[in-house]
């Protein structure tokens, strides 16, 4: 059973940009895709632990920008030859409102 959390209105997310969630717990990068689609991750590089909120989002994924990892935004996998997973978590927009299930 999902518990789902209003977290921001998606205007105040910018398009290609992010946003941080903190838990108390664990911090969530909420991103924001061109088709406004929305993806939560570990604001967490599974490399040396960079904020992947401040990386650059390309399509379905972040680039880490302490070590240039590429991370999927679904999946939470390290792309490419590189190896490691953060966690990534359930997000739906509803009347112009993201919301994220913890």
């Amino acid at each position: 059973m999902s518990n789902w959390q209003e977290i921001t209105p998606l205007d105040s997310i910018p398009v290609l940009g992010s946003r941080v969630v903190e838990t108390g717990t664990v911090n969530i990068a909420i991103f924001r895709g061109k088709d406004d689609n929305v993806f939560a991750i570990k604001d967490e590089c599974p490399h040396k632990k960079g904020p992947l909120s401040q990386g650059i989002m390309h399509g379905d994924s972040v680039t880490c920008p302490l070590h240039n990892w590429k991370i999927s935004l679904v999946s939470g996998e390290a792309l490419g030859v590189d190896e490691g997973c953060t966690n990534t978590y359930e997000t739906k927009v509803e009347d112009g409102k993201v919301f994220l299930s913890l």
